[in-house]
């Protein structure tokens, strides 16, 4: 077994795609007018947590785009600071992680995160919250996002972009 992990090969991406491998790194902001919706799971409750069409990207080399929605789309009264520890993204900087309560009274803990001082960079993510898909159903212009692979990272993968995607296993080192 080799000590350095190859490369993958990205796939080809159709007109109306974009290449994970097209992103930059350090990753860019990119404001969207799509319609974002996360919503709950009917077995929670349903029910829509956020909706809006002022998100915005995060674009990282070999990552599905992160969401990005503005506070006062999400429903505040779904939200809690959580307890889990912070975090620091060597991009972004140091992450607060906010609890999800469902209708039905679950908790998601650390479900949610924002940036409330990013780095410099950064700033059109100020005060935005993320979610992760997977527990939540998060969806662009009207498709579910699949969750990336591996529970680390959180990029939403919708049809719109190829990869292969980091995450899963043996992916760390790319």
């Amino acid at each position: 077994m080799s000590p350095h992990p190859v490369k993958p090969v990205p796939l080809p991406a159709r007109p109306d795609q974009e290449s994970v491998w097209d992103y930059p790194r350090p990753p860019a902001v990119a404001p969207s007018s799509k319609r974002v919706v996360v919503a709950f799971f009917d077995d929670d409750g349903g029910g829509a947590l956020a909706e809006t069409t002022g998100a915005v990207r995060v674009l990282e080399t070999s990552h599905p785009p992160t969401w990005y929605l503005p506070r006062a789309a999400v429903d505040a009264a779904r939200l809690r600071p959580s307890r889990a520890a912070q975090t620091t993204c060597e991009f972004k900087g140091r992450a607060t992680y906010w609890d999800v309560v469902t209708p039905s009274g679950d908790v998601l803990e650390a479900e949610a995160w924002s940036y409330e001082t990013p780095s410099r960079g950064f700033e059109a993510i100020a005060g935005m919250l993320s979610l992760r898909p997977g527990r939540l159903v998060c969806s662009v212009d009207g498709e579910v996002a699949r969750p990336q692979e591996g529970g680390f990272y959180a990029g939403w993968i919708t049809a719109d972009v190829v990869g292969p995607f980091k995450g899963g296993p043996g992916t760390w080192g790319w």
